[in-house]
């Protein structure tokens, strides 16, 4: 991961020194207000209202962090002891929603970067959800499955007093799939005795909903269709380069197969695999066996798929293609890979993963006038389904697969617009960054306003 102190790069508003001041060693915090700011400042300043409530001073201090320790038992019968946190961000136009991230690398600073982006997300998938976001520095990965029980089951020992339907409804992140979200509602209703929609991300019998996995891959593949549709273009025939093997990059490679589009990679944590080909429903079945199911790296596909390369340590940047979708982790495009892309023909990005790219592969996109969909918009999908997730939870009902995908294609059409109301730049270039901050600030900050100082 590249250094988010690429922060230094960019000319510094006093805003920023207060930030960095109250928050200090949280660098990935700061890229993710940083990356705000520049859009908002000016906004701001033009509307002064927001600048008197001190309303972004406001909304970059959570309105609280939780933190606490996990002690659990692994399978030897020795005591393991890790940190969970959850970090509730701002409920100014709805119940906490973000998900859990188990994952070594999670710190306070990663989780508040996290949190920070998810209101803005939230507000814009323009349903009635605030910002948060949590988790633990516990590896399920290596684990068996009675030690990722006791761990969810001490982590939610704490966690069940902080979150509710009303108050905070937790969802799945890296680490945290349907093995991890099954043990820990179980506990949760055991705790509370009470059946209710306090997680989403739940399995179909009980609770969950249809196109909740496929959800932010899809989604990010609809917003991307917008996008092109903006300039008369589709993603049929489009060579597509994706990012990460996991939830996200394999839902967005089955829906660019459904468009028409030709994934050519994807990659993990040991390198990434380029099929000049292109994917088919047939190989996408097979990586989803050897990534869900053997739980092997990519070297394996590689091996069993004739023409595909594996390289190893490398990301897939330098492949020719139109469009690219980073679907793995945060600041995995640096602003060297930001002109390669560009180079390599690619003529847009749409994040599925969250802040995928550093400020300074912002900058390049940017400058570069591409169609480029930042994450809290791009990849709004997943936690757009999880709100009706619990919109059916409240109801007492299960939508049909059609349903939910028909709301999910709406939602991501209502995200771009008021991407495109907000940053239409001229006729041919829409600046999607600061459409979707300002976007997502505004029904926040007229929701704190409307509050008085609280």
């Amino acid at each position: 991961m590249s250094s988010p102190a690429s922060t230094a790069c960019h000319t510094r508003h006093p805003f920023m020194d207060g930030v960095i001041q109250r928050s200090p060693g949280e660098p990935e915090f700061h890229q993710a207000v940083q990356e705000v700011a520049e859009s908002l400042l000016p906004f701001i300043e033009k509307n002064p209202r927001y600048a008197d409530a001190k309303i972004l001073e406001r909304m970059t201090i959570p309105d609280r962090v939780i933190m606490f320790r996990v002690t659990w038992e692994d399978d030897q019968g020795h005591p393991q002891v890790n940190t969970g946190y959850r970090v509730q961000f701002n409920n100014a136009i709805g119940p906490y929603k973000g998900g859990f991230r188990f994952h070594p690398s999670v710190t306070l600073g990663t989780l508040k970067f996290l949190g920070f982006e998810q209101v803005l997300k939230n507000s814009l998938t323009t349903l009635p959800m605030g910002g948060a976001k949590g988790g633990a520095d516990f590896d399920p990965k290596g684990k068996s499955d009675a030690e990722v029980m006791r761990f969810c089951q001490a982590f939610m020992t704490e966690m069940y007093r902080h979150i509710g339907p009303d108050v905070d409804v937790p969802a799945g992140d890296i680490g945290v799939g349907a093995r991890e979200i099954g043990f820990l509602f179980g506990q949760y209703k055991r705790i509370v005795n009470e059946f209710t929609g306090v997680l989403t991300g739940k399995g179909i019998q009980y609770g969950g909903s249809l196109i909740r996995p496929e959800a932010t891959g899809y989604g990010a593949v609809y917003f991307a269709r917008e996008m092109l549709a903006t300039r008369n273009q589709s993603l049929d025939g489009k060579r597509a380069v994706v990012s990460g093997a996991g939830n996200v990059a394999q839902y967005t490679i089955e829906k660019l197969l459904h468009l028409g589009a030709k994934p050519v990679t994807c990659s993990d944590s040991t390198g990434f695999v380029h099929d000049p080909e292109g994917f088919t429903h047939d190989k996408l079945a097979l990586l989803k066996t050897i990534k869900n199911t053997q739980r092997q790296s990519l070297q394996s596909y590689a091996n069993a798929v004739p023409g595909t390369t594996f390289y190893a340590g490398k990301r897939p940047w330098g492949i020719p293609c139109e469009v690219a979708f980073p679907s793995a982790t945060q600041n995995e495009i640096t602003g060297d890979d930001a002109h390669t892309l560009i180079k390599g023909g690619c003529q847009l990005v749409s994040e599925g993963a969250n802040m995928p790219t550093d400020l300074d592969g912002v900058s390049v996109f940017r400058e570069a006038r591409i169609l480029y969909g930042p994450g809290k918009a791009a990849n709004a999908g997943g936690v757009a389904i999880s709100g009706l997730e619990m919109t059916q939870n409240s109801m007492r009902l299960s939508w049909t697969r059609e349903e939910v995908d028909h709301k999910l294609q709406d939602i991501m059409h209502r995200i771009h617009r008021q991407c495109v109301e907000h940053g239409q730049q001229d006729a041919h270039y829409v600046d999607y960054v600061s459409g979707a901050n300002i976007a997502g600030f505004i029904k926040v900050a007229d929701a704190l306003l409307a509050y008085g100082i609280v």
